[in-house]
């Protein structure tokens, strides 16, 4: 089974490609991190943090590029990918990606007309369509 669970903070706008007339992908980085700790003997462990290369597609992807913002926190589901390509050097290069199925978000959203709501958006890549679809998202 190939199953991959991350929560974290958005380092970068989305990037989106419309790659036929309604289908598109996109890609932004993840930053999750292991808070830092104090061994017994009085050691420090300092923070971890590691980047993750996340990949939505079709309805994900279009719901991504209207809500998800650099530092919104969210929660990914999905498969863990590998490949390779060839640089303008020509040299092989490594890609690990997520292939997200399910985007939850866990930001408070922006404020607007002085509403204090906290809502958590769900969207399932199974059937492609935000659980909250039939309501105006109040942002």
């Amino acid at each position: 089974m190939n199953k991959v669970m991350l929560i974290g903070h958005v380092g970068k706008e989305p990037e989106v490609r419309y790659y036929d007339v309604d289908q598109c992908v996109a890609s932004f980085s993840l930053a999750t991190t292991e808070r830092g700790y104090t061994l017994a003997n009085g050691t420090q462990v300092p923070d971890h943090t590691d980047w993750h290369n996340i990949v939505l597609f079709k309805q994900l992807a279009k719901y991504a590029e209207q809500y998800i913002h650099k530092g919104d926190k969210i929660c990914i589901e999905g498969k863990i990918r590998y490949r390779s390509y060839d640089d303008k050097k020509g040299m092989r290069r490594q890609v690990t990606e997520i292939y997200a199925d399910t985007l939850e978000w866990l930001s408070a959203p922006k404020k607007t007309e002085g509403t204090k709501e906290t809502q958590n958006l769900t969207t399932n890549a199974q059937n492609n369509i935000p659980a909250q679809a039939q309501e105006e998202t109040p942002f």
